[in-house]
């Protein structure tokens, strides 16, 4: 059983906190590598919820709310999808845009990389949605300072000789 008693070990405090940076970065990786590999805005908006879940166990307060990142992703993702008719193409047409970067090279992007920032959005609103389900907000907070059982019963008895 857990004590919910107490809050988390400073050792694991730190080491989530020292672990999210690399976390963030990796998921980064994933997020723009996801158009030529395995990965993409669903893994990325998976490795950000992981990220927050192991945050929220640790005590740290989620730095957000679902709904404003559920619909911002929503938003993004619609307008993009519904972008190309206004233009007279298909629903979900990419364009696709090439640059030649100085230091980068050839550069490929296009309308699926801003379709992929809403789908992350969505999945790290949905564990967040989630999160709060599960009122993770209660681990950030101190416990409650236990009473005393036996200063705030009110059963003390002084006994006199009299």
């Amino acid at each position: 059983m857990i004590d919910q008693t107490t809050s988390p070990s400073p050792i694991v405090k730190l080491s989530i906190r020292s672990a999210t940076p690399l976390a963030l970065v990796i998921a980064v990786f994933v997020f723009f590598a996801g158009h030529n590999r395995p990965g993409g805005g669903f893994a990325a908006g998976l490795l950000i919820g992981a990220v927050l879940v192991l945050r929220s166990v640790a005590g740290f307060p989620l730095p957000f709310r679902a709904i404003p990142l559920l619909a911002t992703g929503t938003i993004v993702a619609a307008a993009v999808a519904v972008a190309p008719m206004f233009w007279g193409d298909v629903f979900l047409d990419q364009i696709v845009i090439e640059r030649t970067l100085p230091l980068l090279g050839k550069v490929k992007s296009g309308s699926a990389l801003i379709f992929d920032i809403g789908v992350t959005l969505i999945v790290s609103g949905l564990v967040v949605a989630v999160l709060d389900g599960f009122r993770a907000d209660h681990l950030a907070t101190p416990p409650p300072a236990m009473p005393n059982d036996k200063a705030n019963t009110g059963n003390t008895k002084t006994q006199s000789n009299s």
